[in-house]
Order: structure tokens, then sequence, then C-alpha cells
């Protein structure tokens, strides 16, 4: 089976001839870190936006390259371009929200557009733009096929807050809600626009990247999270099913009170699974059977940058036994690669999915 093959079949709850390998996010340190056991001429460990052009193209291909030096099945994208500097720590995207860059330059929304309704009777929103499928783009011309193409949209939740502020969105759920419904559906028009744009150009999963939990809670009630949240997202994933697209749903957290919830809403797949929320593999395998693909649940918090390759190995074996059997299952980490996880257990992670994960 190519990874694409090993992927869809996954996805659809059925068994591949192995059990699919997948890199949800990866930052540059680990790329870096994963990349000098393939190749040479790489920086020292830097944020994107610190590199030059050449070292910005040599990041990219060891990013691809890694992918095919370790089978992974799938390769992930997102929007690039669509941000502008604002100064020397902070970035505006093109819905108007300004991040501010952490000490690892991952951004943080700081500046919020839209936190009243006379900033919403005002705003313009975006309107999706090929040019920013970019990478999509280079990575379907890579792989040629071989690999399933994987797309991060943000989801109404997340798209909500970082316009409105986080905790102005959640009093606004019941002081306007009003105001909260119209921008969810001004992010849903945004986001089925794009769908079309992501179909044409070749996507084969799309994840509705929406983080709605914390380690013990979701962030809002059950009853907020389907008057606000769900119906907007569940728009989401019928047209791309229509589109004869896979979805996955991303959350962080503990899903718990949500599981039944996103289950109905019909995804193919749930990520990341956290261990460190309670979302232990058996016991979510146990509950969802076969209604849904788990993707995960390799543990990033402390595993991943403080343990052994030898650990690693048997949390992938655990992980396989614990939710391998029939199919469904697709190994990635907890969440991203981030800068502070091991090389040499990522590369454990790799091979350790290829070894134990051979269906016969």
């Amino acid at each position: 089976m190519t990874g694409k093959q090993r992927i869809l079949t996954a996805l659809s709850v059925r068994q591949p001839d192995r059990v699919p390998l997948y890199i949800h996010g990866i930052n540059e340190a680990p790329i870096i870190g994963i990349g000098r056991h393939l190749t040479d001429g790489l920086p020292e460990p830097k944020q994107f936006h610190e590199m030059n052009e050449s070292e910005k193209m040599k990041l990219l291909d060891t990013l691809f390259l890694l992918h095919e030096a370790f089978g992974v099945d799938g390769f992930t994208s997102f929007e690039i371009g669509h941000e502008k500097p604002v100064d020397e720590s902070r970035v505006e995207d093109d819905w108007g929200v300004i991040y501010t860059r952490s000490s690892h330059g991952l951004p943080v929304p700081t500046g919020h557009p839209i936190t009243s309704v006379s900033d919403l009777n005002g705003y313009k929103p975006p309107t999706p733009k090929p040019e920013h499928l970019l990478l999509l783009q280079m990575g379907r011309e890579r792989f040629k096929g071989n690999k399933a193409l994987f797309w991060l949209m943000r989801g109404a939740f997340v798209l909500s807050w970082r316009l409105a502020g986080m905790s102005n969105l959640m009093i606004k759920m019941i002081e306007d809600p009003e105001f909260v419904h119209r921008i969810a559906a001004m992010t849903l028009e945004f986001n089925l626009q794009m769908l079309e744009h992501l179909a044409e150009a070749g996507l084969d999963v799309l994840v509705v990247e929406d983080d709605i939990a914390q380690t013990k809670v979701p962030l809002i009630a059950p009853a907020h999270f389907l008057e606000f949240v769900n119906p907007y997202n569940k728009k989401i994933v019928k047209r791309a099913h229509d589109l004869g697209l896979k979805v996955v749903r991303h959350s962080d957290g503990n899903l718990w009170k949500l599981l039944d919830i996103l289950l109905e809403t019909g995804y193919d797949g749930l990520n990341p699974l956290e261990p460190h929320a309670n979302m232990h593999l058996k016991a979510v395998k146990d509950y969802c059977g076969d209604r849904i693909c788990l993707l995960g649940n390799i543990d990033c918090i402390d595993l991943l940058p403080d343990g052994t390759p030898e650990q690693v190995d048997a949390a992938v074996k655990q992980a396989i036994d614990d939710a391998g059997a029939g199919g469904g299952l697709i190994i990635c980490s907890s969440n991203s690669l981030h800068p502070g996880v091991d090389p040499e257990n990522c590369i454990a992670m790799f091979e350790a999915t290829k070894k134990y994960g051979e269906y016969r």
C-alpha cells in the first residue's frame, strides 16, 4: 500500500497492511535535529522567520525528506503567506488578529479585532486565497499521490475567540448570543470557501483544528458547545464529505464530556488523544469501537522530550496493542513535535510504528 492508501483505509476504520504513521505538526528544531541524520548543510535551530531564503528552502526540503526516509504516511500543510509583520515580536494575519511570538517563535493571539457589536458591524472578513495553499501544492508535487495530504483548518471556536478574545467570547455566549453566532457564521463562510480551493488542489484529509478542552474539562459547557460551536463545524464536515474528503477532529485536552457529540457529528478521525488529559488510548478505543479512527497518542509532554528510545518503542507497541486490532489507528504524537522533543525519540517512534504495526 502507499501511504495515502494506508491513511485512507485507517480513516475508514478498516485494516491496512500496517498501522499508518503521521506527523500532525512539527517545529523547526526537531526538523533540523531529525534531518541531521539524513542531510548536510542544515542551519543551527532557529525560528523560521529568522532564517534567510536559502535556509528556509533547506528546512522545507528536509521536512519532505524525513517524511520519505522514515515512511511517514501523511503530510500536513497549512496556510502560509497570510501574515505580515507588525514589529520584531508581532505579526498580523489577514483576519486582523495580532500574534506575539513566544520565546520559541510560536504565535500567541494577543490582539483581537472584534470585541463588540460596533466592531463586528464595521468588519470586513478576508476571502481565501489560493496562493496561501503553497505548502499543500508543494507536498502534492513532491509526493505525487504516495502520501495522504492533510490540511489544518481552524474551526468555529478557535477562529471566533481569536477574533473576539476568549473571555469576551465566553461572556457574550451568555449576554449576547447573537454576537457569537454572527462571528461563527462568518468563520464558517470563510472555511466553506476555503474547502473548495482545497479540494481543487488535491487535498485528501481535512483536519478541523478547534481546541475545546483543557486537561480536566472542556473550556465551555456542553450546552454552549452544542449551540455555538458544533453546528458550524458540522457543516464543514458535511461539505468536506460531499467533496470526497476524510475529516479529522483535532482538540487537545479531556474530551470525554463532548465525545458523544463528536462521534455523532460524523468525523472520520479524532486526534491527538493526550494521555495527560485522561484520553488513554485503550479506554477511548473501547468506548468508540469502530465508529471513528484514533490518531495518537504517543506522549509529547514527558516521554518524547525526556524518555529514552527504548521507552518510546515500548509506548508505541502498547498503543498498537491497545487500539490497533482491526484497523482504525494511526500513530502520531499527542500533539506537535515541538522544540522540546528529543529527535532521537521521534525517530524511535517512527521506527517502532513500522516494527510493530504490520497486520498479519
